[in-house]
């Protein structure tokens, strides 16, 4: 019997796939974020957040998930600096989609 994924790193990906899927409603107007465009953002700080806590879980572990989930960190840290209205903030959010995926594969 397989044993059950490390919850913090479920936490850390569906906060990553709601902000991805956030950001894309309001990129193609089916969301209107603008009184409110804190959320995506504190969504953001969340994916952060879980994702370093994760990633320090699974460290301590010694899973072999953890180089996995390690590259997700460069685009974390990339996109604040870029602005969201460019193609390059989604282009870069969603490259750290196959290390989410690649991670909880091999939890």
């Amino acid at each position: 019997m397989r044993t059950p994924r490390p919850p913090l790193l479920v936490a850390a990906a569906t906060s990553y796939a709601a902000n991805c899927a956030l950001g894309a409603a309001v990129a193609v107007r089916v969301v209107d974020t603008s009184g409110v465009r804190w959320v995506h953002h504190a969504v953001f700080v969340t994916t952060a957040a879980l994702t370093a806590a994760a990633g320090a879980d699974l460290l301590r572990r010694r899973s072999g998930a953890f180089w996995r989930l390690l590259p997700v960190a460069a685009p974390l840290l990339a996109i604040p600096a870029v602005p969201a209205r460019t193609r390059w903030h989604p282009v870069i959010a969603l490259t750290a989609a196959p290390a989410y995926v690649a991670a909880l594969r091999s939890a």
